[in-house]
């Protein structure tokens, strides 16, 4: 009795369609526990499960993979904020709250939280890759930050600052969970609990932040 053949093109073409995300995948742990100089396009490919030629097929070079990598892994999450301020009609204060503890929440567990360390370590010697990033999540992500506290300026919220320079204390506690993550807690013995921090910044930040009552 003949055995039954199983048709292979759509198998072959869902699995076709998978490999960039895959490889972006691999990518991304090779990146994390590596670093980007460290990190052969071998080592990616093997992760993978693909041949070195094959990655060529979809990243010309690792510059481009590192790139798709922070475009898939960390520019969705600033759209998920930008989203979150287009469709709020909360105050600005609880905006800012829901928008940064969202942060270290989306990348918990994640290897993508050992990107920003990485492109901090080799910025001087990569620094195309270095202005990239500034251009498509820092500053992308100050003009998301600082939108939310021009909101609650002009809505009488807030008191008036110096917003350009405000973003940096904003997002400073979210940058040093991640680098305290891949720098010092192997070693602290504790766990910095990111969200944790983020609240208690929060509760100072926002005292520092919100209009007096009866204030002009």
């Amino acid at each position: 009795m003949k055995r039954a053949v199983r048709p292979k093109g759509p198998r072959w073409r869902r699995r076709k369609e998978e490999r960039p995300a895959e490889i972006v995948a691999a990518a991304l742990e090779s990146f994390a526990e590596r670093g980007f100089a460290a990190t052969r396009l071998d080592d990616i490919a093997a992760r993978a499960g693909v041949t070195r030629g094959t990655l060529y097929l979809y990243f010309p070079s690792k510059e481009d993979l590192f790139k798709a990598v922070v475009r898939q892994s960390i520019v969705p999450i600033i759209a998920r904020g930008e989203e979150m301020v287009a469709q709020s009609q909360e105050p600005s204060s609880a905006l800012l709250a829901n928008v940064l503890l969202m942060m270290p929440r989306a990348v918990a567990g994640s290897p993508v939280s050992a990107i920003p360390k990485l492109v901090i370590s080799e910025a001087r010697n990569f620094p195309d890759l270095a202005q990239f990033y500034l251009k498509e999540v820092i500053r992308r992500g100050r003009r998301l930050l600082t939108a939310i506290i021009a909101r609650g300026v002009e809505r009488g919220e807030f008191r008036p600052m110096d917003m350009d320079h405000v973003f940096y204390c904003v997002v400073g506690p979210v940058l040093l969970s991640m680098l305290w993550k891949h720098s010092f807690e192997p070693f602290d013995g504790k766990r910095l609990d990111a969200q944790a921090l983020c609240r208690a910044h929060l509760d100072l930040l926002l005292h520092g932040m919100l209009k007096p009552e009866g204030a002009p």
